[in-house]
């Protein structure tokens, strides 16, 4: 692919995309975690939620409902209860299950003005929650945003894994760094005993570390509590499911550090 001119990071200092071959996987899910975990850390962060028609940045967030605003020059991001600044379309929707219908070139325009138009302020971390798929709006964020890693969110199916394979194919395709996989939902929490129990007969780990040569960074049990639940509130997330965010946040940066190489994806 020919090269495109990135925008300026401005004061971020890093960009991580999460991404996904398809929805329902868990990426938004995984994204507000890892954001939390990041300002629990003391980390300032901030969520692009570039899922432009399939929003949930802010109900995940807590702060659904609120309207966006700007200073005449600057989109103002929102603030949820840990200080994390958040942009998504429903911010400027008159009701919040109005259906964003546009095709894919205003789509990727969203995506860029919602990047460049916002006061991010200084920002240790900007994460960018992609919409499902290898389209339009992941294709301009890989090209124009200078992403510093990508990370891959998927559950345990044979399908999700081929599926998984093309959305890493694409990051390498366009020079994005892939810092490594999130297993999601591979298991369940038993929301009468409390206990873990397995939801596939093979894991994904094992999928991805013969075929993609990519590193586990987390795993996510299926909770009653989550699914039935809106915002995630980093002061009520089950303990267990707060010690693998602060693992994800930390393996996170240590595949940063470790500046990752292209990897090798059977077709």
């Amino acid at each position: 692919m020919h090269a495109i001119e990135k925008l300026p990071k401005n004061g971020i200092k890093r960009i991580i995309g999460v991404a996904s071959g398809k929805g329902g996987v868990g990426k938004s899910t995984t994204t507000v975690l890892l954001a939390r975990a990041l300002a629990a850390r003391g980390a300032t962060v901030g969520i692009l939620d570039a899922d432009i028609t399939g929003p949930s940045i802010p109900r995940l967030l807590g702060v659904e409902g609120i309207a966006g605003e700007g200073d005449g020059d600057k989109l103002l991001p929102l603030q949820d209860e840990q200080g994390i600044k958040a942009i998504s379309i429903n911010m400027f929707m008159k009701e919040e299950d109005d259906p964003v219908i546009w095709r894919g070139p205003l789509l990727a325009g969203a995506l860029t003005q919602f990047y460049s138009d916002a006061d991010w302020g200084e920002l240790d971390y900007l994460l960018v929650d992609f919409p499902p798929g290898t389209a339009d709006v992941v294709l301009t964020a890989f090209q124009q945003l200078h992403v510093d890693g990508v990370v891959i969110v998927a559950t345990p199916q044979d399908f999700v894994s081929m599926i998984v394979r093309k959305s890493v194919k694409m990051a390498v395709q366009t020079n994005t760094p892939v810092l490594g996989f999130v297993e999601n939902m591979g298991a369940m929490i038993c929301p009468e005993c409390g206990k873990e129990f397995s939801l596939f007969s093979q894991s994904l780990s094992a999928d991805s570390a013969n075929q993609l040569g990519l590193p586990l960074l987390a795993r996510f049990a299926w909770r009653k509590e989550l699914a039935q639940s809106g915002a995630l509130s980093w002061s009520r997330i089950p303990s267990e499911l707060k010690i693998a965010a602060e693992n994800l946040a930390a393996e996170v940066d240590t595949a940063l550090a470790a500046k990752p190489k292209d990897v090798a994806v059977e077709a």
